[in-house]
């Protein structure tokens, strides 16, 4: 049994790697295809064509596609993500960026779980009520609402008309966002309030799922109270879906973090993101694109391995 699980999961690992590769091959190739040139966003406005050839040449991109693309992936399995078009390693504009990004992400999952789980067992248990229909269609339409835009409306009314926190999340060079949480409450709030909706729902309706379930019904017949119901037939019937929304939604902070940032100004990859697509900074480009595409593949994976060993538990 044990072997068999193993097996299993050394092949979802190996199925991960190759997507993991057929991944960066799409990154490459598609950032590759965006207008802009790296070596005359290196060189600057003023850039001759023969500078800019010399400086193509130089850089190596006169070369086929296919070789440029097994040299970057190269590179990336040696941990070099490449050199921007000013010259400065792409890991080291990347360093401060992520861990700001990673700061408002994990802030927000640390908020999401708790407060996710409360809710969705909260309305499942009252599944049916008004105070659940109410509750669901207010779930449902801050799901509908990209964070961008909720991000936008906490800025014109919590920042702008009340005054009430910074509307622009600006960190001092060399600080570290903790050291100002002010600037952070207003970026977590956007990304939790829209993944909060997603995840509460899901957990709503696996709550009142299990609750129907014959043994619950057999454990309230014998006399058993809601809190210990709860505790040892809903919940470990509902968590393995719940770890897996979990994941899903952190996965979806690494797109909605750079909307979020925008909108704040917060020095994360979001406004390197944007600047780099703008300037023609490929590496740049497709380093954060091929960082963003892992860890949402590897959370997908994640959480279908969850799903998959809690079947199989289940079936045995």
């Amino acid at each position: 049994m044990k072997t068999a699980g193993i097996r299993y999961v050394s092949g979802r690992l190996a199925m991960a790697a190759a997507l993991l590769g057929g991944l960066s091959l799409a990154v490459y190739v598609g950032v590759d295809l965006l207008p802009g040139d790296p070596a005359s966003a290196r060189l600057g406005p003023g850039v001759t064509p023969e500078q800019a050839a010399q400086a193509r040449e130089r850089l190596g991109l006169e070369e086929p596609l296919g070789q440029r693309y097994l040299d970057w992936a190269g590179g990336l399995l040696r941990g070099d993500l490449g050199t921007s078009a000013n010259g400065t390693p792409v890991s080291d504009l990347l360093t401060d960026r992520l861990g700001n990004t990673a700061v408002i992400a994990g802030l927000t999952v640390l908020l999401l779980v708790p407060a996710s789980l409360a809710l969705g067992v909260a309305l499942g248990r009252r599944a049916g009520t008004r105070l659940d229909g109410a509750g669901s269609a207010a779930l449902l339409l801050t799901v509908a609402v990209p964070e961008f835009v909720v991000a936008s409306v906490l800025a014109l009314t919590v920042a702008g008309q009340l005054g009430w926190l910074p509307a622009a999340s600006l960190v001092p060079a060399g600080e570290h966002p903790l050291a100002h949480p002010e600037v952070l409450i207003l970026p977590v709030l956007s990304l939790f309030l829209v993944s909060l909706a997603y995840a509460s729902r899901v957990i709503r309706a696996q709550t009142a799922t299990a609750l129907r379930a014959p043994h619950v019904e057999f454990m309230r017949l014998n006399g058993l109270p809601e809190r210990a119901i709860l505790r040892q037939a809903v919940l470990p019937a509902i968590l393995p879906s719940a770890v897996q929304i979990w994941l899903i939604s952190a996965a979806g902070l690494i797109g909605g973090t750079v909307l979020v940032e925008m909108v704040y100004s917060y020095p994360g990859i979001g406004k390197l993101l944007v600047t780099s697509v703008d300037s023609g900074d490929l590496p740049v480009v497709q380093a954060l694109a091929m960082i963003m595409g892992a860890l949402t593949l590897l959370a997908t994976v994640a959480a279908d391995l969850i799903a998959d060993s809690t079947g199989r538990t289940r079936s045995a």
